[in-house]
């Protein structure tokens, strides 16, 4: 069996190892040591490039001792040993102080492997006080021909480490950690092992953490790949069996009821799509078993009304439906959408009714007197709906809009308020790449609505390269007035609200900062100073809107804009999502380089709704040739959703695909990568599901039962259950 990986690590590698390891790592197992796997392989004969070293980043190279030295310090007692090292072309410092005695080990000709952060002096590079592991020296009789290079050839590995644990400290412990092993069992079933040609997992962890020679890493990835692949979707699909196995209240429309009467007053025809994916969820909430379906569509597909169609099929059947909006202006913005599209006397029998933070006490009494009663069959709001007061009479619907920007618990919170479970309907204005969806989503159902109703009249993108035209600056404004002189109006977008509070939620509004341009960032403060001496815009009104205003600041400022009162709105990405202004022609994005792919094109999708051509400037500061550059230049190149979701994947890696985090920042996946390995994904999946149909509890498979439970830790499991 396998449950030698669950042993607790300071079992094998005694407590205070194991407590460095929790610390650094938050490993706990063996399992979780085995499973940090090495990032690449060195060769003991194969220096590494210093060419291109990182500033002020931990590295772990390669190299030979060239040259040693040892000098007095001047302001006090003692010596500098400096060590110079090469990769036979660049060369780096070693600096330790007051250790004379490395001398003896660090001689010209020896190689090894040296590890620490990369520093600057006097315009040298150099490595303070690193660590190192200096590889033997070869035997003349013992290594001698085909023996050498077999030796010089064998691979390193090289783990991930940080400045308390060097790679080769991991690579010690991950050889006691195999050694105390017993011998453990596959979790994929030696038939699809066997189909699809890879190893059993024992000799995987084996050969990927000891390997003799290229080949045996590489085929244990590939048996590793796969046995992350098919354990995670085996999860995936198991937490779906289970969410259908419980018992909801079937939703079916009314012949002269809500739906019907609402269609038949639609002055337009539905897109194919969006009677398509209408067709799934109302086939889903006819249905006694909970609805869990994501619908991603392009900024302006319709999914909103797609969900409107569902709330009033819920409607018919005496239910209430919940619709959780991330911000407060979105929420607000919904409310009035939903009322002109139902119409009055619709609206009067359903109630739509807003709850939000930023009500007065009576405004609140009256929503919730609504709510708890059933008086309000349709119910938008933001996380006040999730408060303890908040009661429904008959909650059969919950619809997430932009379902990233809420919590695991939140989400929750709100279907919890259901007598018995009600459905569930997640929309996204995100496109999410298949196998993403598959991998991050795969409990849900998917519809996706590609199609864009007719009328639209396409934006146009272009990037403004202040590196290289500095001057353009003031372009951008005079055409911005040339728009306003048309009639019409503009967003300007800014990453911050001022110098003091940089971004929309203590940093959370600009997704890509890492790689932007060093520097102050545009804000809405200093962008309505700028504007009001710009004097194409003279006698212009000008206002701004950001995350930092009253409910009814914000509120105010958003229907004037709409009512054509305003003519710039200078905003943060508190617009980005749901905000129509069909008159709103123009969007300027400053510090563009400052916002992460998927928002841009959110931003983007602001303007050019009516039947208005739409123009977005993105203005930035980033270098030609940068990566935050050619996030910008990506989405400026097209108004593919899609194919942007992609290019945004591979800049930004796939985030944590079992936690809140999603996008960005550190994979929990740890060999599968769901760009390059979307068709393993696909086939790992199809097998996944023919096991669950032969076993649905796996009773046969009790290796992948404990697998499952292993990979999923209690909260990534809280995660998956609650999506």
């Amino acid at each position: 069996m396998t449950s030698g990986l669950d042993r607790k690590l300071g079992d094998v590698l005694g407590g205070r190892t194991a407590a460095a390891y929790a610390k650094a790592f938050g490993m706990a197992t063996v399992g979780d040591l085995l499973s940090h796997y090495p990032r690449r392989y060195a060769k003991r004969g194969e220096l590494t490039s210093l060419a291109e070293l990182p500033l002020d980043e931990n590295v772990t190279i390669v190299a030979e001792v060239r040259k040693v030295s040892e000098r007095r310090m001047q302001a006090r007692k003692g010596s500098i040993l400096e060590v110079l090292i090469s990769d036979g072309q660049g060369l780096l410092t070693l600096t330790f102080f007051n250790q004379s005695w490395r001398a003896q080990q660090l001689k010209p000709g020896v190689r090894g492997i040296f590890a620490g952060k990369v520093g600057r002096y006097r315009s040298t590079l150099q490595l303070a006080h690193p660590d190192y592991e200096l590889f033997p020296p070869e035997d003349e009789t013992e290594l001698a021909g085909p023996s050498a290079k077999a030796w010089a050839d064998e691979p390193v590995p090289i783990y991930p480490a940080t400045s308390s644990i060097a790679s080769w400290q991991i690579g010690k412990s991950v050889a006691l950690a195999l050694e105390s092993l017993d011998p453990i069992e596959d979790p994929v079933p030696d038939r699809i092992r066997e189909r699809f040609g890879v190893i059993h997992f024992g000799a995987a962890l084996e050969l990927i953490h000891r390997p003799r020679r290229d080949a045996d890493w590489r085929s244990a990835r590939d048996a590793l790949r796969l046995q992350e692949a098919f354990v995670l979707q085996a999860a995936l699909l198991e937490q779906r069996m289970a969410a259908r196995a419980v018992a909801a209240t079937a939703r079916t429309p009314v012949a002269g009821g809500f739906l019907e009467r609402f269609d038949a007053g639609l002055t337009f025809e539905l897109t194919g799509d969006q009677r398509r994916v209408g067709a799934e969820i109302a086939a889903d909430l006819a249905e006694p078993v909970p609805m869990n379906r994501l619908v991603q569509g392009e900024v302006g597909s319709g999914k909103t009304l797609v969900a409107l169609r569902g709330m009033l099929q819920v409607a018919d059947s005496g239910g209430q439906s919940a619709l959780l909006a991330p911000t407060e202006v979105l929420a607000a913005q919904h409310l009035r959408s939903i009322v002109r599209s139902l119409g009055p006397d619709l609206a009067a029998e359903l109630m739509p009714t807003l709850l939000t933070g930023q009500l007065s006490a009576s405004q609140r009494r009256r929503a919730l007197l609504r709510v708890v009663s059933g008086q309000a069959r349709i119910v938008v709001g933001t996380h006040a709906l999730l408060g303890d007061d908040v009661g429904f009479f008959d909650l059969g619907l919950v619809v997430v809009d932009e379902q990233h920007r809420f919590g695991v618990e939140q989400r929750e919170a709100l279907r919890a308020k259901g007598g018995t479970p009600p459905h569930v309907l997640v929309l996204t204005a995100t496109p999410i790449p298949r196998t993403v969806a598959m991998t991050v989503f795969g409990d849900l159902d998917v519809s996706t609505i590609a199609e864009l109703p007719a009328g639209r009249a396409g934006i146009e993108s272009h990037v403004v390269p202040l590196a290289d035209h500095p001057g353009w600056t003031n372009r951008v404004w005079q055409r911005a007035a040339e728009e306003i002189e048309k009639g019409r109006q503009v967003f300007v977008v800014c990453p911050a609200i001022d110098a003091k509070h940089p971004a929309e939620d203590d940093g959370e509004d600009a997704e890509a900062e890492g790689d932007a341009p060093a520097g102050p960032r545009a804000s809405v403060e200093s962008t309505m100073q700028l504007l009001a001496g710009v004097e194409a815009l003279a006698g212009r009104r000008i206002a701004a809107l950001h995350g930092r205003m009253s409910a009814e600041e914000k509120d105010a400022v958003m229907q004037d804009f709409a009512a054509g009162r305003v003519s710039v709105l200078v905003s943060t990405t508190v617009i980005e999502v749901g905000v129509d202004v069909p008159n709103a022609s123009m969007m300027i994005v400053l510090d563009a380089d400052r916002f992460g792919v998927s928002q841009l094109h959110q931003l983007r999708g602001r303007v050019g709704r009516g039947g208005l051509p739409g123009l977005c400037l993105f203005v930035t500061n980033a270098e030609q040739g940068s990566v935050a550059r050619e996030r910008v230049d990506a989405v400026a190149a097209t108004l593919d959703g899609f194919e942007l979701a992609q290019i945004d994947l591979e800049l930004r890696r796939e985030g944590d695909v079992l936690g809140a985090t999603q996008s960005g920042g550190r994979s929990s996946l740890r060999l599968l990568r769901v760009v390059a390995d979307a068709e393993l994904i696909a086939e790992a999946r199809a097998a996944a599901e023919e096991l669950l149909d032969e076993d649905p509890v796996l009773a046969g498979h009790p290796a992948l039962r404990e697998a499952i439970a292993r990979r999923l830790d209690e909260s990534a499991r809280e995660f998956l259950a609650k999506n």
